[in-house]
């Protein structure tokens, strides 16, 4: 259990670094990404151990990287503001 739940902070923290070189623009302060991936990547493996049980490293890695990358989607803003126009004009 203890790999599982290293190995799935290890890749939630990958994930973030990548998703905070990618789109620096469109995501919050450098810090709260890389937290907020690397505790995905965590409670993603809990619950995906939970559900499967022991003997699913890879599955339960799996999971952890799906759960850190929603938590991560959640966190995107906009790309920017655009004034909307609309058709009847």
């Amino acid at each position: 259990m203890f790999l599982e739940a290293l190995g799935s902070a290890l890749l939630g923290f990958a994930l973030a670094w990548a998703a905070v070189h990618r789109l620096p623009d469109r995501l919050p302060v450098r810090a709260i990404v890389l937290v907020t991936g690397t505790l995905g990547g965590v409670f993603g493996a809990l619950v995906t151990h939970g559900a499967l049980g022991p003997g699913h490293l890879l599955a339960t890695l799996i999971g952890a990287v799906a759960v850190a990358a929603v938590l991560l989607s959640l966190l995107i803003r906009p790309a920017s503001r655009r004034l909307r126009r609309s058709a009847a004009v």
